[in-house]
């Protein structure tokens, strides 16, 4: 009995290194080679495996950048710096992004909104919209209950004693999270630098939107029509911004009548092109009114029956206190 435990565990272990054997040439045979500049790359991406950059992970980006399939700049967690550390391990241009953050297209909060009914289930926007019972009158607002805050890797996002979501900008690092979780689509990735928002997602009719809401979109289109750039249509009763055209200037949220549209920042009151001109041309150029007029060398004018003071020549202008401005700041808390 015993010679026969014996012989068992001497076969078995000879089996065994006849497969360990087996498996080491195998995987010497068979190997696949990886490119070392992946995980170059993966320890230069911040790790969030937010998904952000359009892939599984941090990991899959990193193969995915090495093989030429996504671009240097794209973890926009990890900004420039990360995308200029990727470009120095591939030798290639990093090139320049817009920098984003998460914004809220809905200021309508308990004060703001009209309250139709008490939700006793689950605290979850999600819940709640799948269900079919909403307190607030408008059917597009936000439900309130934080299911961005809870999903936002970053704590960017704190709800506020009103029930809307309140997105740090410092701390956002543009993940897309709140962007996918919200149930209502309330959240965009706007440029750092857009100082117009439109906020509000409501397509009811304008009767119906200034009743459920006192900062909803009622499809007045003031805003269109006094946009200078052509940056806002109307789609399905509801001003819809374009923030790569936008210029900032202000003057929509100005004109609506219902506070929907949010301007912060500094609005410009005056500019003028003083003698220190030298003529370079940029100001003209770069005017998107054509309210700038002047011979190359010479000191260029404006034209105050078409500057819509957008402070853009002023933002390009090479040659100091060739342009001058004064300023009302317009910043929101």
């Amino acid at each position: 009995m015993e010679s026969l435990f014996l012989y068992a565990v001497v076969s078995m272990g000879g089996i065994a290194a006849i497969l360990a054997a087996g498996l080491g040439i195998a995987s010497r045979t068979f190997e696949v080679e990886t490119d070392p500049r992946v995980d170059e790359v993966t320890d230069t991406l911040p790790g969030a495996n937010c998904g952000a950059c359009g892939y599984a992970g941090c990991d899959a980006f990193a193969e995915a950048v090495v093989e030429g399939e996504a671009p240097v700049s794209g973890c926009p967690v990890g900004g420039e710096e990360v995308s200029e550390s990727i470009a120095d391990i591939l030798d290639l241009e990093a090139g320049t992004t817009e920098e984003e953050v998460a914004q809220l297209l809905c200021q309508g909060g308990e004060e703001e909104t009209v309250s139709t009914a008490h939700y006793e289930g689950v605290k979850s926007c999600n819940a709640a919209s799948n269900v079919g019972m909403l307190e607030k009158e408008c059917k597009y607002g936000c439900i309130g209950f934080g299911d961005c805050e809870a999903v936002c890797p970053f704590d960017a996002i704190e709800m506020n004693e009103n029930g809307l979501p309140v997105v740090d900008e410092d701390a956002c690092t543009a993940c897309n999270s709140c962007v996918e979780e919200c149930p209502h689509d309330l959240f965009v990735l706007a440029p750092l630098s857009g100082k117009n928002h439109i906020r509000c997602c409501s397509h009811d009719e304008g009767k119906f939107a200034r009743g459920a809401c006192d900062v909803g979109c009622i499809a007045c289109r003031q805003c269109v029509k006094v946009c200078p750039v052509d940056a806002i249509e109307m789609e399905d009763n509801l001003a819809v911004l374009d923030y790569d055209t936008c210029i900032n200037c202000g003057l929509c949220a100005e004109k609506c009548p219902m506070n929907t549209i949010d301007f912060y920042g500094e609005r410009v009151i005056e500019i003028e092109i003083t003698e220190e001109c030298i003529g370079c041309t940029r100001c003209a150029r770069e005017c998107p009114v054509d309210a700038i007029s002047g011979e190359a060398k010479e000191q260029h004018e404006i034209d105050p029956d078409i500057c819509v003071k957008c402070g853009l020549c002023y933002e390009v202008c090479p040659a100091e206190g060739a342009i001058v401005k004064e300023t009302e700041d317009k910043s929101q808390t």
